[in-house]
């Protein structure tokens, strides 16, 4: 049976940087629409099932009516506690449910959390959230779509895929953390509202991609040294006067000349150690946990990040399979 999962943040897109800065809003009756065009697409390639992370928003019933013929919706029975961890245990039921496939609508910060369930399942993420580097604009109608030709096999996954590095954070003897776009060091001790927007609290920055065109802390990076590295490393910046200085859009509407004291290059698989104490460490742009005076945590850069779904590649490679023309009628039974 061909089964796509589906994880929509109710939250995504309506964190603080809406009052600190112009942060886009995405109301929940948007994100209902995105997912009745995910759904259409889904339907349209033969998807059988779809199993979908219920939320306090009942995002799920509120699409039952759009479920195309043929398509069973399934709500995945969970506790839900309103937090990040509600994305990473949908991630992993899905995955355990056969799930060829996982859509997701947020942004960095709900991929983040989805990829720490989701083991080797590729992704498709819908951007919908504040910081959207590794979730791109993608239409949800064509995003269905994509993901329907993953799950149902129809195309070669390691074509269609890409599996970006990411960061780790390692405290002590626990499990390491992830971040998929970024890892920054702020002055401040306590997590309080969560998202970064003042650079005058960072103290270190270490990114995993740099994107010229994104928005959030990894925009420094990004516009420093846009170039990838050519061996597929990093970046680490340390924040500070006496270098340069880079204007970035740092959060939505909020460009900053951020002052860089150094950088260098972040190799994959050399662990750097997080110098300052006390601090919190943000995960993709919110800060997720303290860090004591006396307590070790290192930084790795990792390839061990969720694979990808590139959804022009997906549907280029169908095409040329004959899938959306005369022959696929008998392809999708």
């Amino acid at each position: 049976m061909a089964t796509v999962g589906i994880i929509a943040n109710p939250a995504a897109g309506k964190d603080i940087r809406r009052l600190v800065a112009q942060g886009r809003f995405i109301p929940n009756q948007e994100k209902v629409n995105v997912l009745k065009r995910v759904l259409a697409g889904l339907g349209a390639l033969g998807v059988e099932r779809v199993l979908m992370m219920p939320d306090a928003y009942r995002l799920g019933a509120a699409v039952a009516d759009g479920v195309p013929q043929g398509v069973e919706l399934q709500i995945l029975e969970m506790v839900v506690f309103n937090e990040e961890q509600d994305s990473t245990r949908a991630a992993d039921l899905m995955a355990q449910g056969g799930a060829g496939c996982i859509v997701t609508l947020g942004g960095d910060g709900t991929n983040r959390a989805v990829a720490k369930g989701s083991g080797s399942v590729p992704l498709v993420p819908i951007s919908t959230g504040t910081n959207n580097v590794f979730s791109q604009p993608v239409e949800g109608t064509v995003a269905g779509l994509a993901a329907g030709v993953v799950a149902r096999g129809l195309v070669e996954l390691d074509s269609v895929t890409t599996v970006p590095n990411i960061l780790e954070v390692q405290i002590g003897r626990r499990p390491p953390e992830i971040a998929l776009v970024d890892v920054a060091i702020s002055t401040e001790t306590f997590v309080g509202a969560r998202a970064i927007w003042d650079v005058r609290t960072l103290g270190e920055v270490f990114l995993a991609r740099l994107v010229p065109g994104s928005i959030g802390l990894s925009a420094i990076g990004a516009l420093l040294a846009p170039s990838p590295m050519d061996d597929g490393s990093g970046l680490r910046l340390r924040i500070g006067q006496g270098g340069t200085s880079v204007i970035a859009p740092v959060a939505p509407g909020v460009i900053s000349s951020v002052p860089v004291e150094s950088w260098a290059p972040l190799p994959v698989g050399e662990p750097v150690e997080i110098g300052l104490h006390p601090c919190t460490v943000a995960l993709d742009g919110e800060r997720t946990f303290s860090l004591l005076s006396g307590q070790s945590a290192r930084v790795t850069l990792s390839r061990n990040g969720p694979p990808v779904v590139s959804v022009e590649a997906a549907l280029r490679q169908a095409s040329q399979a004959g899938v959306f023309t005369g022959g696929y009628a008998d392809t999708a039974g």
